[in-house]
């Protein structure tokens, strides 16, 4: 059977929203400069050998519209290059990564583009209140609480369906309130998820110092000619003390905090990713193979468990088990879903998130898929580890998840 493999990754460094250092470009010129660095790191790859590029977009409006994948095409001056742009919020670069492992599975060509986008700051918003789905203030959140469901998983309240009443649940709630209906799920309390949080910050400030990171961040270049080359997120000596002492964002009692949950980014990635027949005719040395991928859903009120079931869906389709797998990669969107969904699946801490995650180094909705992607092979590679796991949870109730293994 025909395998696909990732020939070359590049993602960018992830500015903050609204005051970091992308905060002025915009999503396509971001994604632009990806797409080129991952091209140009395989000038064996003739771009006109490209099937499809395909972009990931948390929220594809207003800059972000008009079929931006298309676009990025043509603004690098492939105009024979098709474009597509697809969302699945958080893990829409995961996605296109996906379709583009289905695509060669099935025959339907040798090499694809697979990329990821979101430029928070040009949403228009200035504030993350207006951001779709971080709206805490909105009258249709006021029965988040009363809204939480575990679908049967450990500690789970009681709940009525709101479909059952006759109303309709609004899928897109808040994710700061999944995250506070988690924590009730779980009962996990707010220290262990703020040493969870502490943990990201300290373990990415020691594999800054380390180089780690700055092996997979191709510098971006702004239009007045500044070059960034380094994440905006992760700070220094923090604390377990510092973290504690924030108050809680979206529920007056809650656990929730600025410490503990990602924040709003601007960033893009890009995979390119072909089959292994293609790779050996090039004479190209992949990466990293991919094994399986698979998605998932569960109630939209907990969406932050999805790689709950995401993760041994994809395990079954590789015929693994979670024994086999040296490294995982969950996304911290808030430490209680990460650590949380780790915790229910028995997945050993010391694997888990070992260089830090999204809570330092952040969460473009549409980049994460392939910023992940970049720092599993990364990780793998640095780690000297052969198989890993990539998984998300999703806004709207699923999860995705992805087996790697690592080829060079």
């Amino acid at each position: 059977m025909v395998e696909a493999v990732i020939v070359s990754t590049a993602r960018s460094p992830i500015g903050r929203a609204f005051k970091g250092s992308l905060a002025a470009m915009r999503a396509d010129e971001l994604a632009v400069q990806m797409v080129r660095a991952a091209l140009d790191r395989v000038p064996e790859l003739d771009p006109r050998d490209v099937v499809d590029l395909m972009l990931g977009c948390g929220l594809p409006g207003g800059e972000q519209g008009w079929n931006m994948g298309r676009n990025v095409a043509v603004m690098l001056g492939h105009d024979h290059l098709p474009g597509t742009t697809v969302t699945r919020y958080c893990s829409s670069s995961l996605q296109t990564t996906r379709m583009a492992f289905h695509a060669i599975r099935a025959g339907d060509g040798d090499a694809y583009i697979s990329a990821g986008v979101e430029a928070v700051s040009r949403f228009g918003a200035g504030t993350s209140d207006e951001i779709p789905g971080h709206d805490v203030k909105s009258p249709r959140f006021a029965n988040a609480e009363a809204r939480t469901t575990a679908r049967g998983l450990p500690g789970a309240p009681s709940w009525t369906d709101p479909r059952e009443d006759g109303r309709i649940p609004d899928v897109y709630i808040s994710m700061g309130q999944t995250a506070e209906n988690v924590q009730q799920v779980l009962g996990m309390s707010r220290a262990e998820q703020d040493e969870f949080a502490v943990r990201s910050q300290n373990l990415a400030e020691a594999q800054i110092a380390s180089g780690f990171w700055a092996r997979e961040i191709t510098p971006v270049t702004l239009a007045d000619g500044t070059v960034v080359s380094k994440d905006d997120g992760p700070r220094a000596g923090v604390t377990l003390d510092a973290v504690a002492g924030l108050q809680p964002v979206f529920r007056a009692d809650g656990t929730v905090t600025a410490g503990n949950a990602c924040p709003l980014n601007d960033g893009a990635a890009a995979v390119v990713v072909m089959s292994d027949t293609k790779a050996k005719n090039l004479g190209l040395t992949p990466l990293a193979r991919i094994v399986s991928t698979a998605v998932t859903a569960l109630s939209p009120e907990i969406m932050g468990l999805g790689p709950v079931e995401a993760i041994p869906a994809a395990l079954r389709s590789a015929g693994m088990s979670l024994e086999d797998i040296d490294l995982f990669e969950i996304n911290e969107a808030f430490a209680v879903q990460a650590l949380g969904s780790a915790q229910l699946l028995g997945i050993p801490i010391d694997k888990l998130n070992v260089n830090g995650g999204a809570i330092a180094v952040g969460h473009p909705f549409g980049m994460t898929g392939a910023r992940i992607t970049a720092t599993l092979i990364n990780s793998l590679q640095w780690h000297d580890r052969q198989f890993g796991v990539e998984s998300m949870c999703v806004g709207g109730g699923m999860g995705m998840a992805m087996v790697l293994e690592r080829l060079s």
